[in-house]
């Protein structure tokens, strides 16, 4: 990956298990890893797999309560020996969420605070701060206060932060899991130049694998708190692909496109984009396809879909409005510029909409309007032709709306994840006979809502304890409670491994099958495109654009799908994998 690299055993994971409180199962078993001197090694597997709790044991403060055998060894010394200053200096660790880490007011002040605590020298710090805002290019918000950056910012301080101390090795836990596609990007870009540039060591849980893939050294695959295979990113697809794995549904777009389709060509598994339109090349040159703009001169254009203005979306549409915002302004303070302006939207019943934009653009706010939770000062909101002011809270939040909120913690409020769902149905935790009080019929509902869910094996966890992705699912499970009529989401995806998203996907259309309306605010563009009914682009203040899936991401170079950038040459309205795949056939059987 660079020339300045050093090998060596740098990291040993030896015969690493261990169980949290109370619980029998392992949530790590046996697991032997050995980590290189300026490696980039991706850790990846299903949410609750035991990424995250492996990535904790790598630093002793973090490291869970619970019974553990094994040893790491760090730089040939047990860590467990290691002091939390020589820890602190020389392993970083950036968290799944950016405001779980920052600690003081100024970005400055943040900057200098690790090295503050770890008692350098007022010139050492200042040299150190100077040198990190203008490699990280944070120079032009360099006295700002923290609560002013957006996620991405503050995830690329948080970085800048742990750099400054000068760490032998960086432990990221999905730190792009809040970021929009643009933002991670940058971020991963950025990881991927701290490991080129300074030989930093990189271990890095992240399910954006597409981004990270191509730079990796290796990858290891978890799965039930062992490590199912390791290896080059090539060699990775081969494994998973051949045994069938779920877990190839997380690899990178182009390798799944490529397991999906039948062509002998003399090109290798194509890991990125780019590879993806060399592959693709090839096989369209062996099946006679011609690309899109040869075949429209030889037979006419084709008809292509077009994206329309968000001002006139709903005009002329015979379909039930269950929610309608009519030109709805708002804005934090009286003096401050507007955040939402103008806003006309309209949810029909029954359909699945999901909005997009970059961190910042006021895709939250909105979502706080519709919710109520933020009143506009111009404009109105209509909830099946209502004036939602004209709501009770009873009336609006039980049986009417559901809110998953960005932080799924922000629901958690109980000691294990049985009373939290419980707690949505009327249920407390007074024994009699070894029983709950809830009825048979309260009891089957619960049931149901956790097998959805898969929350079955994790009852007597604290929800503090779960994995990013499990607590998406506890948080998920108690909204359904409340059975909702519009279901509003702000990012729910974050944290979820690609077999669960299928699953989420499910549980989604069987909600719409039962009439209900679903509002999702995502940055997760392939879920988004592969799943919703429309798409929306939400800039300045509104919706900028919005359209199907397939009218919404054809054609755009970040706001769209790997599929689509890949295959967009030979079809351009394609953008998703399985599109790709079956216009390969379709053009097969034409030609």
């Amino acid at each position: 990956m660079g020339s300045i690299k050093k090998k060596g055993t740098f990291l040993e994971i030896q015969d690493l298990s261990f169980a949290y409180p109370e619980e029998e199962k392992r949530a790590l078993d046996h697991v032997n890893l050995t980590i290189e001197e300026g490696e980039f090694l991706v850790l990846c597997g299903r949410s609750g797999c035991g990424k995250s709790t492996l990535l904790t044991h790598l630093k002793t403060p973090l490291t869970p309560h619970g019974k553990r055998k094994g040893e790491i060894l760090f730089q040939g010394m047990p860590l467990s020996d290691m002091s939390n200053r020589d820890q602190s200096r020389k392993i970083g660790y950036v968290l799944q969420n950016p405001d779980n880490q920052i600690v003081t007011d100024k970005v400055w002040h943040e900057l200098a605070f690790g090295l503050e605590s770890l008692g350098y020298s007022t010139p050492d710090i200042r040299i150190r701060v100077a040198e990190m805002a203008s490699y990280f290019g944070i120079q032009d918000w360099f006295y700002k206060n923290v609560a002013e950056l957006s996620g991405g910012q503050k995830q690329l301080l948080n970085l800048a932060s742990i750099m400054a101390m000068h760490p032998d090795l960086l432990v990221l836990d999905e730190p792009t899991s809040q970021l929009d596609p643009i933002a991670a990007s940058d971020f991963l870009e950025t990881v991927k130049k701290i490991n080129r540039d300074l030989g930093t060591t990189i271990i890095l849980t992240e399910h954006r694998l597409e981004e990270v893939f191509p730079s990796a050294d290796r990858v290891a695959v978890m799965e039930e708190g062992t490590i199912l295979a390791e290896g080059s990113p090539s060699h990775i697809g081969q494994v998973l692909k051949e045994k069938d794995h779920e877990m190839f549904l997380a690899m990178p777009v182009p390798m799944q496109i490529y397991s999906m389709v039948d062509a002998d060509v003399p090109v290798e598994c194509p890991v990125t984009v780019r590879d993806g339109r060399k592959w693709l090349d090839a096989v369209c040159e062996k099946k006679g396809i011609l690309p899109e703009e040869k075949r429209e001169s030889a037979h006419g254009p084709e008809g292509k879909h077009s994206i329309h203005s968000g001002k006139g979306q709903d005009k002329g549409e015979e379909r039930e409005v269950l929610l309608e915002c009519r030109d709805v302004w708002f804005r934090y303070e009286k003096d401050t510029p507007d955040v939402v302006k103008g806003l006309n939207l309209s949810l029909y019943k029954g359909e699945f909409y999901c909005l997009l934009g970059g961190n910042g653009t006021g895709k939250t706010t909105t979502l706080s309007l519709i919710s109520r939770l933020r009143k506009p000062y111009r404009g109105k909101i209509l909830l099946g032709g209502k004036d939602i002011r004209r709501y009770t809270d009873r009336e609006l939040f039980h049986g009417f709306l559901g809110v998953l909120p960005q932080n799924p913690q922000s629901l958690f409020v109980k000691k294990t994840v049985e009373l939290e769902l419980f707690e949505m149905v009327g249920g407390k935790k007074e024994r009699k006979n070894d029983e709950y009080n809830l009825s048979l019929e309260k009891k089957d509902v619960v049931d149901g809502i956790m097998q959805v869910t898969h929350l079955e094996g994790l009852l007597h966890r604290h929800p503090y304890d779960l994995s990013g992705g499990e607590q998406q699912r506890l948080a998920l499970a108690k909204i359904l409670l409340l059975r909702p009529k519009l279901l509003l989401m702000d990012e729910p995806t974050k944290g979820l491994d690609s077999y669960f998203k299928k699953e989420f996907a499910d549980i989604l259309a069987l909600l719409k099958e039962q009439g209900v309306t679903i509002f999702m605010i995502s940055h997760d563009i392939e879920f988004c495109a592969s799943h919703a009914d429309r798409c929306g682009l939400f800039f300045d203040g509104s919706v900028a654009a919005s359209g199907t899936p397939e009218a919404f991401f054809a054609g755009n170079n970040f706001y769209t799908t790997a599929a689509n950038r890949m295959a967009r040459k030979y079809f351009p309205m394609a953008v998703t994998g399985k599109d790709v795949a079956e216009c390969l056939r379709q053009q097969t059987k034409n030609s």
